[in-house]
């Protein structure tokens, strides 16, 4: 990345950071409306995501731990696997200054000796803000295997990767927001995405990977999704739509091409009860690159999720995706898990 896109990047991360004190009017309450968590007009998922009417402030001084709602997806943000929500992760708790930390854990099965681990950190310290980190740490399977075994044999080249993700996002619009029941939440975000082998690996390879159009070990993605609870149906149902700017492919962990893409991504949640849910997920991916029989054009992911909430502060979640090819196998009919602990 260029000095000049760094200091953008920065320059961006600060602007959100002054309009998210700027925006957040005197008094305001926590993300949701609050209310009894058993009534599907007001699930617990959406138990701050909305302005609470001025006559709860008094009782709702002392402050109360919603659900630990949204989950954290493998990237260090408030989703479900591999997508975002417009919801925040542990905003300040009504009578709280800042919000508190949430870590999580991921681990994705993707066959042929290769797997995905996910470290993730969030903090929320104003209600509009969210912050988050994430390390992601793929296993190259058989990978390094196959180019040994190439005639004429290739080189020897690592057998991992790692990628860290930086994340800034900006709740433009709560849900609900100025009495206005049809809105949904609205929120931006940047993300800072750095490679720390690929470039490694591109060596070992003479170029290669440059050659194909993977020429870069960082980048910058730009989010925007809504989110909004459907309550007229008999259980909640949230719905969360986004879109993102990208240069990543497979989410970075096989490097950066030099032209953004614009893609789609998306879920839907389903509170089967109030601590049980079912989610469907899809996320586009950009190829941008020349394929190779060792580095494949990458697939559209989708995933189907079950997710627990064990107790106010921790939610565990199962994952069954369709990630299409990744680099030299496809990852069809994996699975993975995911869990989170909100302080």
């Amino acid at each position: 990345m260029s000095h000049c896109t760094r200091i953008t990047s920065l320059a961006f991360a600060s602007a959100l950071a002054w309009t998210a004190t700027a925006a957040e009017p005197a008094g305001s309450s926590s993300q949701t409306s609050s209310g009894s968590s058993t009534s599907p007009t007001k699930p617990p998922i959406a138990a701050d995501n909305a302005s609470a009417g001025a006559g709860d402030a008094n009782a709702m001084a002392q402050a109360e731990k919603p659900m630990p709602l949204p989950l954290h997806e493998i990237e260090g943000n408030g989703g479900i696997f591999s997508t975002l929500s417009a919801y925040l992760v542990n905003p300040p708790r009504n009578g709280e200054p800042v919000g508190r930390p949430s870590i999580g854990f991921g681990y994705i099965n993707m066959g042929y000796g290769r797997d995905l681990v996910a470290l993730t950190l969030t903090e929320t310290p104003w209600k509009r803000l969210e912050l988050g980190f994430g390390y992601d740490l793929l296993n190259l399977g058989d990978l390094p295997t196959q180019i040994v075994a190439q005639t004429p044999p290739g080189p020897q080249i690592g057998s991992t990767l790692g990628m860290y993700n930086a994340n800034a996002r900006l709740q433009i619009l709560k849900e609900d927001e100025f009495g206005q029941k049809w809105l949904p939440a609205i929120t931006a975000g940047i993300h800072y995405k750095y490679n720390d082998s690929i470039n490694q690996i591109n060596n070992q390879l003479g170029g290669a990977l440059s050659q194909i159009g993977l020429s870069n070990n960082e980048g910058l993605d730009f989010t925007l999704y809504a989110s909004k609870m459907l309550t007229f149906l008999p259980r909640p149902v949230l719905v969360n739509l986004g879109g993102r700017a990208t240069k990543s492919v497979e989410i970075g962990l096989l490097g950066f091409t030099d032209q953004y893409s614009f893609v789609f991504e998306g879920s839907v949640v389903v509170l089967v009860t109030d601590k049980f849910m079912l989610a469907a997920e899809f996320k586009q991916q950009p190829a941008g690159f020349t394929s190779t029989p060792l580095i494949g054009k990458p697939d559209n992911w989708w995933t189907i999720d079950a997710g627990y909430v064990v107790n106010p502060h921790m939610t565990v979640a199962v994952g069954y995706g369709h990630f299409g090819t990744v680099a030299n196998h496809e990852a069809n009919g994996v699975w993975g898990i995911t869990t989170k602990w909100e302080f």
